[in-house]
């Protein structure tokens, strides 16, 4: 494909986008959010479940199949210019075997950046998605080695949402890549690891090529970040304790069914939700506690409940 005035020939036709490992939608949603002229043609996810949340939220069921089965005539068959790639994190986690390449979780990512150069159509772009320690692995080597092979230039981050004002701690690993000539806006970039956003914003500063693994950007971000009240459903006035929040907190063991009218929330719902006293008092040291007016709560598990620990924030109304 010739890539000459590229930009010219494709006019205001959207991008054709693969949606990889789509879960609930959320990179479907991001482009929607972005304002990004752009179409999902197809997503892919095993999981049914997702795949029915999926279907309610866009009125689409993605491919439900192993992508291991995928051949390079099925990827052609979508006329895809760009690939959304969020695979299994799992091989990679801190508290994982960080088995990498030799975990099977890893084989069907590696498997459809293998079906690149037997496409007759490549992909223009890629995004890659993952948890940091992928940026370590030899699953990331290959992938970085498979796409300089196809003539993809990358540039690579490590971000996390309090960089973009948003109070939420979840650092992430993050892969753009360009084919060949197509090329990004700060080159000088390219094959570094990034924990910066700058050069996204056509930053060209000492702030924009922070290569070094300092997490004080981390925290200089949270200053600038929105309060988690700007997020909540139930908002809480700021220095001023809900009387309900404060019946709830004071009558754990006496909740009536009664409705709040103001709310439409039933007190006995959010019963539910209140962390019992006795495991606050013998764990409360090891708990996150964040309040409305914090500008940062922790990445969320899925052993979120389950595990005191390390699992993600939990939310005290009555500061």
């Amino acid at each position: 494909m010739e890539f000459e005035g590229l930009r010219e020939e494709r006019g205001k036709k959207p991008w054709r986008v693969l949606e990889f490992y789509s879960g609930i939608g959320g990179m479907r949603y991001s482009l929607m959010k972005a304002g990004v002229n752009a179409v999902v043609v197809e997503a892919f996810d095993i999981n049914d479940v997702a795949n029915d949340v999926y279907q309610r939220n866009f009125g689409h069921r993605p491919y439900q199949g192993n992508i291991q089965s995928l051949s390079a005539a099925d990827l052609d068959s979508y006329e895809a210019e760009v690939w959304l790639l969020s695979p299994p994190c799992q091989p990679y986690t801190r508290q994982g075997l960080q088995k990498g390449s030799s975990d099977a979780r890893a084989s069907s990512f590696l498997r459809i950046l293998e079906l690149i150069p037997q496409t007759s159509q490549p992909p223009l772009m890629l995004y890659v998605e993952n948890v940091v320690g992928f940026e370590t692995s030899d699953t990331h080597k290959r992938m970085v080695k498979m796409l300089e092979e196809n003539n993809f230039i990358l540039q690579e981050f490590i971000l996390t949402p309090l960089q973009f004002g948003i109070p939420y701690s979840r650092p992430r690993y993050f892969c753009l890549a360009k084919r060949k000539p197509l090329a990004f806006k700060n080159p000088q970039f390219n094959n570094q690891l990034l924990w910066s956003p700058g050069p996204l914003y056509e930053q060209d500063d000492e702030k924009g090529s922070m290569v070094d693994q300092s997490h004080g950007i981390f925290d200089d971000s949270i200053k600038a970040c929105r309060p988690i009240e700007d997020f909540l459903e139930d908002k809480v006035p700021r220095n001023k304790v809900h009387s309900d929040y404060c019946t709830l907190l004071a009558n754990v063991s006496d909740l009536s069914e009664q409705t709040d009218k103001r709310n439409g929330c039933s007190r006995s719902s959010l019963n539910k939700y209140l962390v019992p006293l006795s495991l606050v008092e013998r764990w409360g040291s090891a708990m996150d506690i964040v309040f409305p007016a914090s500008r940062r709560c922790c990445c969320f598990t899925k052993s979120y409940y389950r595990f005191v620990k390390g699992t993600g924030s939990l939310l005290a109304t009555n500061q």
